[in-house]
């Protein structure tokens, strides 16, 4: 199964979760158990030369990726998460969003200084959350091996704000 098999498996979903917006929906492909497999070793292959420590999902469907990426690994799994769903002491960052400002948070024993630190997760829009989740990791002393996500809308140009860190994509829309 190539990307371009897995690419048939989105679909689009027109007006969700506004008007205007054309959603890509995982869930189909997500359902489909060989085409989720390929997804996730497609993914570790591109990293197994690295040594992962950690690897980061971002809430929720980072979760699906980051787990499975992390298993493969053999690495550790940390969850990025809103404000208010982690116990614990945790640090948190505010960033933009297209429509608004938000905030996420990761447990401030979550990442030792110095790990190798893999950041993933579904999809790269504009960049603004994975740009957060990356000031938290870097805020706990983490180093960032590599950010990886499974679709990238390229004509949304969020890779700029993640310039400074090695990115992989699988499937991308121009």
């Amino acid at each position: 199964m190539d990307v371009a098999d897995l690419r048939a498996k989105i679909r689009d979903i027109k007006d969700f979760p506004t008007e205007g917006v054309l959603f890509k929906d995982i869930t189909t492909l997500l359902k489909d158990g060989p085409a989720f497999r390929r997804v996730v070793d497609l993914l570790a292959e591109r990293y197994q030369g690295e040594r992962v420590d950690v690897v980061v999902g971002i809430e929720s469907r980072g979760f699906i990726f980051g787990g499975a990426l992390a298993h493969q690994l053999k690495a550790g799994f940390v969850p990025v998460r809103k404000l208010g769903k982690l116990p614990g002491k945790t640090i948190e960052v505010e960033y933009e969003l297209e429509y608004g400002r938000d905030a996420l948070a990761i447990h401030e024993d979550a990442i030792r200084a110095g790990q190798r630190v893999l950041a993933v997760d579904d999809l790269l829009a504009t960049g603004g959350t994975m740009a957060a989740t990356l000031r938290l990791i870097q805020q706990l002393g983490g180093h960032v091996v590599g950010v990886a996500f499974m679709i990238e809308l390229g004509f949304l140009h969020g890779r700029d704000k993640l310039k400074n860190y090695p990115l992989h994509s699988l499937i991308i829309y121009d």
